[in-house]
């Protein structure tokens, strides 16, 4: 049976826990506002560009760009957007698990010889790869985290485009969990390289045709200068949403501790004061048998 005292530093330990929890909380929560905000900064760039990219693809014209060109799938580069930091509840683990899903789908689309590399973004991402690493899976570690900024984030770009160029990779696709809300995140493949020319003239404008241009210089080095734009813009948006989802898994992952540590509190105070009181009746009764005595 717990002493007074042994209840009393449980007490103060997890009180302590609790306000722990809810500042991380609190921080995770400021953290999720702001890249959040970022998104909605990132947005008006986003639609400027595919605002280009409409004039352009409602033209004749044909357009040939190294970025678009589709070939034999031979290699297939996988860039898997994890955390640094742990205490996100299951966000690095569902990733990982979705991960595993895509190789096996990626096999089945190109074959059991196609060839992968899968490009971890987060020590703990980077951690859990390292793992399955074998024969047929190859990793490839970058200089890219969580904490990187906009330099870091374009010079991994241009790193895949080189890479795709070169025939290093004959796709590039990036895997990272889509912020819809606090609550909700959704686990998302998307293809990077190569562009999809159908996907672009998807989301074209109709207001484009109604507004013709004049393009100078020739419409397909303006659309040669706008894809690697495009290509980074994309590439932004994903880094951000998975900022913002990591953020998110944290806020609900704390919230739950907290919650779980007032219910403990709760329990081991009601405890503490049932055996304050027993030891307040049994000093009553014996001051009480003390004078029947006399």
């Amino acid at each position: 049976m717990s002493t007074l005292r042994e209840l009393k530093t449980r007490i103060g330990s997890v009180a302590s826990t609790q306000k722990t929890t809810s500042a991380m909380k609190m921080i995770s929560s400021s953290k999720m506002r702001k890249a959040t905000g970022q998104l909605q900064r990132l947005s008006p760039y986003r639609h400027m560009v595919q605002h280009v990219i409409s004039h352009l693809l409602v033209t004749d014209q044909q357009f040939d760009s190294p970025l678009i060109a589709t070939r034999d799938v031979q290699r297939v580069a996988l860039v898997v957007f994890g955390s640094d930091d742990g205490l996100c509840g299951g966000f690095n683990v569902n990733i990982f698990k979705q991960l595993l899903l895509s190789i096996k789908q990626v096999r089945q689309d190109y074959g059991q010889q196609v060839g992968i590399t899968v490009i971890p973004v987060g020590k703990k991402m980077t951690k859990a790869v390292a793992k399955i690493v074998g024969k047929d899976i190859q990793m490839e570690k970058v200089a890219l985290n969580t904490r990187s900024g906009n330099e870091e984030l374009y010079a991994f770009t241009d790193l895949m485009k080189t890479r795709f160029v070169e025939h290093t990779y004959d796709r590039v696709e990036m895997l990272y969990m889509h912020f819809i809300s606090t609550g909700k995140q959704v686990f998302t493949r998307e293809q990077l390289l190569p562009v999809s020319y159908q996907g672009l003239a998807d989301n074209v404008d109709p207001r484009a045709a109604n507004s013709p241009c004049l393009f100078e210089p020739d419409a397909n080095t303006i659309f040669n200068t706008v894809l690697p734009l495009h290509i980074k813009s994309m590439l932004q948006d994903v880094f951000i949403q998975s900022m913002a989802s990591e953020q998110s898994a944290r806020v609900m992952a704390m919230q739950a501790a907290s919650d779980n540590a007032k219910e403990l509190l709760d329990e081991l105070q009601l405890e503490y004061n049932k055996l304050r009181q027993q030891g307040i009746t049994t000093e009553l009764l014996d001051i009480l048998g003390g004078q029947v005595e006399r």
